[in-house]
C-alpha cells in the first residue's frame, strides 16, 4: 500500500508529493479483504437459501406421512369395528363419494376429520367362509398436487 505524504515544507522545495511504500503489503492487494469478506456472504446465503429449501421439503414430507398414518389408522379401527359386528359386516360397504350406510356413517365423519376432503370406499365381497374386505382412503394434501391413496384389503371370518 503506498501513503501519499503532503507536507507543507517539501512543497517549498518543489517536491508536492512523495510516495511511500508500506512494507509487508503489496501495491495490487488493496480491496482484497472487502472481495473476501462478500463471496464469504455469498456463500453463506447459498447455504442458508439450501437449508430452508430443505426445511420445507422435510415439512411437506412430515405432513405427507402423517396423514398416511391417519388413512392406516382409520383402515385398521373400521375392520376392528367390522370384526368385532360379523353378523353386520355387510351393511358397511360403500362407494367412493357415495352416501355411507348408518353403520359406516361415524368411521366415515371421524376419518374426514383427520383426512379433510378424504374420498373413502368400502367394498365388502362374500366367499365362501370369509368375507373379503378392500377399503380405500384417497385424499388430497394441497391443491395441484397427485392424489394419494392408502389401500387396505382384509380377510374376515364368518
Amino acid at each position: 500500500m503506498k501513503t501519499i505524504l503532503r507536507n507543507p515544507q517539501l512543497r517549498q522545495r518543489g517536491l508536492a508529493q512523495v510516495q511511500v511504500q508500506v512494507p509487508g503489503q503489496p501495491a495490487g492487494q488493496r480491496g482484497i479483504a472487502l472481495l473476501e469478506a462478500l463471496l464469504a456472504i455469498l456463500i453463506l446465503g447459498i447455504g442458508l437459501l439450501g437449508t430452508i429449501g430443505l426445511q420445507a421439503r422435510a415439512y411437506s414430507a412430515l405432513s405427507d406421512a402423517s396423514q398416511r398414518a391417519e388413512a392406516t389408522m382409520a383402515s385398521e379401527k373400521l375392520l376392528g369395528v367390522m370384526n368385532a359386528d360379523v353378523a353386520n359386516v355387510l351393511n358397511y360397504s360403500a362407494e367412493e363419494g357415495a352416501e355411507p350406510s348408518v353403520a359406516l356413517q361415524p368411521w366415515v365423519d371421524e376419518t374426514r376429520q383427520y383426512i379433510p376432503g378424504a374420498l373413502l370406499a368400502v367394498q365388502v365381497t362374500p366367499e365362501a367362509r370369509r368375507v373379503r374386505v378392500d377399503i380405500s382412503i384417497r385424499w388430497k394434501r394441497k391443491a395441484g398436487d397427485d392424489m394419494n391413496q392408502h389401500q387396505l384389503t382384509s380377510y374376515i371370518a364368518n
